[in-house]
């Protein structure tokens, strides 16, 4: 009998619907025999007793078979529904993996309207900076901007030692000026000392002096009484 499902491409239930087949087969000849037989004989009955045997045997054949497909079908069903799983499983990640797109796509988007302190910085502009470095010309715009941000920070570097070098030297002016102060200072109460020295010299010559005028008026009056007399 030939088999009408051609859609069933199993190989295990292809030998069943074959042996099934054969079986039916097998079956339909028995009958015939016993169908034909109008007398029983020893023919006949040889007949019909080789064709049950094979009949038994085919039977035999396709429950063997009917139990390998039973369970070839458990497991198909097994593996599909482990295949189901695994393809939720990859639908799921492949959900994640799209939300983690539109995610990035976002932060992207973020990042290209972001404004960056790095355009506010007073650096050269392009033109400038490549005329000024020719090997620049061939750089892309990424590599190129930060070739300049890292020249402006070179040239910030360069004014912040100048200001620090300025101030050490302004502190070592000012520590100067005040020690020079100190000195002055210093110097000023040493000529006060000396000129209240002086002072108290002067006052003892001019003590000595009025004495000395004092001396001379009493002698002169004395001299000029010794005249009168």
């Amino acid at each position: 009998m030939a088999i009408s499902d051609s859609h069933i491409t199993d190989p295990v239930l292809l030998s069943v619907l074959a042996a099934a087949s054969t079986a039916r087969a097998q079956s339909l000849e028995l009958l015939d025999i016993i169908a034909a037989a109008k007398n029983s004989s020893q023919d006949t009955e040889d007949a019909v007793a080789d064709s049950s045997r094979k009949l038994t045997a085919r039977i035999a054949q396709l429950r063997g078979l009917n139990r390998k497909a039973i369970v070839s079908v458990r497991n198909t069903k097994q593996e599909t529904t482990e295949a189901r799983q695994e393809i939720d499983a990859l639908h799921l990640v492949l959900q994640n993996l799209y939300y983690e797109q539109r995610h990035l796509r976002g932060e992207i988007r973020g990042c290209e309207g972001f404004d960056h302190k790095y355009q506010r910085l007073p650096m050269l502009a392009a033109e400038d900076f490549i005329e000024a470095h020719p090997e620049a010309a061939e750089m892309s715009e990424h590599d190129l901007t930060i070739a300049r941000i890292e020249d402006e920070h070179r040239a910030r570097q360069a004014l912040e030692e100048q200001r620090l070098d300025l101030v050490k030297k302004k502190e070592a002016l000012v520590k100067e000026t005040n020690a020079k102060k100190e000195e002055l200072g210093k110097l000023d109460m040493e000529v006060e000392k000396w000129v209240g020295g002086l002072d108290g010299v002067k006052g003892i010559f001019e003590a000595r002096e009025k004495k000395e005028r004092e001396r001379l008026e009493k002698e002169n009056e004395k001299m000029e009484e010794e005249n009168g007399t």
